[in-house]
């Protein structure tokens, strides 16, 4: 079984295998014609369940074949230009390249002693980061799994420098259409059950300012600690991006750890025309940001980024088998020593690829298309008589509802709304997503593909009301 292990010995071997890997993906990517094939786990867990794990094949064509049945012929396919449904991007090229080299060479970017160059190209990346931002001279980061594990790191911070040490007093503000990791990272952490203090948002779904400074001013009359502030630059649902300088300014007037949760906004960091709607973001404590989302890197790829270096220390603990203490002193650049992971992919390898490819400015253009696609898109809901519209886009979703003229139950436009979504899904035709707006049931567009284009989305918008109308329909005949 030596054969199998990656060396010097079995270069030429790697080459072969992975090329045949690479062809099979080319081949289906070139041949996709939807985005889904309508598959269902009915259908396909007989599929895996019949494969004996204990039975190899011993043959790496005939395992490319088997995976070929079990995965990629029903892999759902983001770069399909009608696969609109959550925040997942369709990756460039140089980001793959990098996440070849990154898995083939397998550096872990806990230690220097084990990463070397990967650590400082991770270094610098941050350090780029932080620069868009703003942050400033101070300021540092690390990068992580995802938006949730960055968001829990920077409210793990804010509480060990919020100035108490009783935490049943501690209070996380955040708007009522933030990211459920909110409420994940509060329970994570100890925090009580009343610790996350929901906010009222406005028509454009932003966070109510006047509501924030009003908690605030509860919560220190009532003897309360304010832990920290979640801003959120670029919501789930509607990419709201909430007041940040505003924000900013009550955070500092209560003494409160500011976090801006930019894990979908930070492609505005790059974008040639919006910029300026990321403007507060610099005076933040954290920022989350993911590079899988808005900078079109392959999953996973994101960062928690701080204005204090020395904040970072709270998530720090030595071993003397991996990160002793003389280290510090030695000035050996450990990331370790700043992350909540001690294992780490080099997923900032991807990164870089793309800005040393690309730059940043290609990933802006890229970003600007989406965005703009979301304005016609926002256009042409508005206009449709079939459908009502949320809010206009400040990113690239687009949250709507199928409105029949003929029917006025809400509950029963919830139904055909559900099944339109369900029916779509099925037919492999597109792929939408869905969510609640004051509790009624309305479907969402997310645009992160330059390729999908205002005839997708009004073929799209038609194949909904198609699948909504049968459904309604077939409802008013069973009622007859």
């Amino acid at each position: 079984m030596r054969s199998h292990l990656l060396n010097d010995t079995t270069a030429e071997q790697y080459r072969r295998s992975v090329t045949q890997g690479v062809e099979r993906v080319a081949a289906r990517l070139a041949t996709t014609e939807r985005p889904f094939t309508g598959v269902t786990a009915d259908d396909l867990s007989p599929r895996i369940d019949r494969i004996d794990l204990d039975r190899p094949l011993l043959d790496t064509t005939a395992a490319l074949d088997e995976l070929e049945d079990v995965y990629l012929r029903d892999a759902v396919y983001f770069h399909h230009p009608r696969y609109l449904a959550h925040l997942n991007c369709p990756v460039v090229i140089p980001a793959v390249l990098g996440e070849a080299v990154l898995s083939a060479v397998n550096s872990s970017l806990d230690t220097w002693d084990q990463s070397a160059g990967g650590t400082l190209i991770e270094r610098k990346l941050i350090d780029w980061t932080t620069g868009r931002i703003g942050l400033g001279p101070a300021a540092d980061g690390v990068f992580t799994s995802g938006g949730t594990q960055s968001n829990l790191q920077a409210l793990l911070l804010a509480r060990e420098e919020a100035k108490t040490d009783d935490t049943a007093k501690l209070r996380v503000f955040a708007s009522e259409v933030s990211h459920f990791s909110v409420q994940k990272s509060a329970k994570l952490l100890g925090l009580g059950p009343d610790a996350v203090v929901p906010l009222p948002v406005d028509q454009d779904k932003r966070l109510l300012t006047v509501a924030l400074a009003r908690a605030l001013e509860r919560c220190a009359a009532e003897g309360l600690v304010p832990m920290a502030v979640v801003a959120t630059a670029g919501t789930t649902d509607f990419g709201s991006i909430d007041p940040l300088p505003e924000i900013a300014e009550l955070c500092e007037r209560h003494g409160a750890w500011m976090h801006v949760d930019a894990a979908y906004g930070c492609g505005l960091l790059t974008s040639l025309k919006r910029r300026d709607r990321l403007t507060g973001i610099e005076r933040a404590d954290s920022v989350t940001v993911d590079y899988h989302k808005s900078f079109f890197q392959p999953v996973s790829s994101s960062a928690v980024l701080v204005r204090d270096a020395t904040t970072l220390r709270h998530a720090t603990y030595h071993a003397e088998y991996l990160n002793p203490r003389r280290t510090v002193t030695e000035r050996i650049p450990n990331q370790v020593d700043k992350s909540l992971q001690t294992t780490r992919r080099f997923d900032a390898l991807k990164l870089w690829m793309t800005l040393r490819v690309m730059g940043a400015d290609g990933i802006g253009a890229l970003f600007d298309e989406v965005c703009d696609l979301a304005a016609e898109g926002w256009r042409l809901l508005d206009a449709d008589p079939r459908y009502d519209v949320v809010v206009e886009p400040t990113l690239s979703t687009l949250v709507f509802r199928y409105v029949p003229a003929a029917v006025t139950d809400p509950a029963e436009i919830d139904r055909a709304n559900l099944y339109a979504r369900k029916a779509l899904f099925a037919s492999g035709d597109a792929v939408v997503a869905g969510t609640k707006v004051a509790g009624r049931h309305y479907l969402k567009f997310t645009l992160l593909n330059p390729e999908t284009t205002t005839a997708d989305i009004t073929a799209v918008l038609d194949l909904i009301a198609g699948h909504a109308e049968q459904y309604l329909g077939e409802s008013l005949d069973r009622a007859s």
